[in-house]
């Protein structure tokens, strides 16, 4: 078994762990981290349920080694709620809009549109459904996931004011 030392930073947090060489970054997150809202769904990179940030862009971490991010700083939907408990203003659109139903590609969203938004800060729907069109969900049709986006773009720009 090889084994490597890597140190990554995870949710603003610094640390180094020993790590199988060949161990994939969704399942350090999960096993090693007990970080369990990154999800692992079709493990081939097609769904986007693994969807985490690698210094600050998105990246399906079932297509990733966890020693790729030897160096890097990872951000999981963890990461989101603030410290005081209050959500993110996407996370806030998203149970607003009822955006989620089952919820388990939820976190593969949010962690893509958090990207999205930070490129895109005032997108229109065919931005935001072509920025979604690499995550898969099975319940809710997209529609109210549109519009969650929308008013989370428009909070996300109160808060910048």
């Amino acid at each position: 078994m090889n084994t490597r030392e890597i140190t990554v930073t995870v949710n603003g947090k610094r640390l180094t762990e020993t790590v199988e060489t060949r161990i994939l970054l969704a399942d350090f997150i999960r096993d090693h981290l007990n970080l369990t809202g990154t999800h692992l769904g079709c493990e081939h990179g097609v769904c986007g349920a693994c969807t985490v940030l690698v210094d600050g862009k998105a990246a399906r971490s079932c297509l990733m080694l966890a020693v790729q991010a030897d160096g890097s700083s990872v951000d999981t939907v963890e990461s989101l709620v603030n410290e005081d408990g209050t959500l993110h203003p996407l996370q806030q659109a998203f149970s607003d809009n009822h955006a989620l139903q089952c919820g388990f590609c939820t976190p593969g969203f949010m962690m893509t549109l958090v990207d999205f938004l930070n490129e895109n800060p005032n997108p229109n729907e065919t931005e935001i459904r072509e920025a979604i069109s690499g995550n898969l969900c099975r319940c809710t049709g997209y529609a109210n996931i549109v519009k969650a986006v929308e008013q989370a773009s428009h909070a996300l720009a109160k808060q910048g004011e």
